[in-house]
This record gives structure tokens, sequence and C-alpha cells, in this order.
């Protein structure tokens, strides 16, 4: 199987479709996790990075509530940050030039020998080493 770490451009689209692009895309990565032809991470980060989102898109609580729901249910394994993770993405945030944030996709994926999969530009074809596809790819 093959391991792919998906950032939170991705998730966010199973939890709340309301002005999301490449809706088919990420319903694809959901189907073929959910056949076991690939494996899903997401560093834990991306649990409070979605609910930012759903703040921001100004969601009613029972909305919120039930997109909260849905993210315990998906196939994804969320990593907790090691001390030799924390040290990866910082080293990577520093040589790219992208916040902690947005390195701690990288240095999962690079840790875990695994693509990125990201509908977020500033992941896209920075990071040398790590394999990053665009989700309108997939």
């Amino acid at each position: 199987m093959n391991p792919m770490v998906i950032d939170s451009s991705v998730t966010v689209k199973w939890v709340n479709q309301i002005n999301e692009q490449h809706l088919d895309q990420a319903d694809k990565i959901l189907i073929d996790a959910q056949a076991g032809s690939i494996i899903l991470l997401a560093p834990e980060l991306t649990k409070y990075e979605i609910g930012n989102a759903l703040i921001k898109k100004n969601l009613e609580l029972s909305l919120a509530n039930e997109a909260f729901a849905m993210i315990y249910q998906l196939p994804i394994t969320f990593i907790p940050e090691s001390e030799e993770l924390a040290k990866q993405t910082f080293k990577i945030a520093k040589q790219v030039g992208v916040t902690y944030y947005d390195a701690s996709f990288m240095a999962l994926a690079q840790q875990e020998d695994a693509t990125l999969v990201t509908d977020n530009p500033k992941h896209q074809g920075k990071p040398s080493g790590i394999k990053v596809i665009a989700l309108s790819d997939y």
C-alpha cells in the first residue's frame, strides 16, 4: 500500500464542501483509502486546522459538530509530533520559507517516505526530496 500524507486543504473537503474545488479528486482519495489501496497519514495538527477552517466558514454549531464527528471516522492515521519530527519540520520551514504548520506536512511525508497530496500551492514544488502532488492531479 502507498502511504499518502494529506494536508488540511484536502481533509476539509470531506467535512464541508461549501466553496471547495477538486471535490471529485478528494473523494477519489477517500475511496482509495477505504478500499485499502492507499494509507492516509496526517499530522495531529490537521484536527486543529480543520477546526480553524470550520470557524472561517462560519458554520453553525450543529454542522461543526457533524464535521468533527466525521473527522474522527475518516480512515486517517493522525501522527503526533515527536522530537525528531519537530526538528525536521523546523529545518524544512527554514529551508523552504514556509510556516512551521505547512512544513509539518512536508516533514511527515519525508519521514514516512510518503507522497504529500495538497490543494495548497505553498506546498507544491518547493521541497526538494519530498514527493508532492497537487490534488487536482490525483
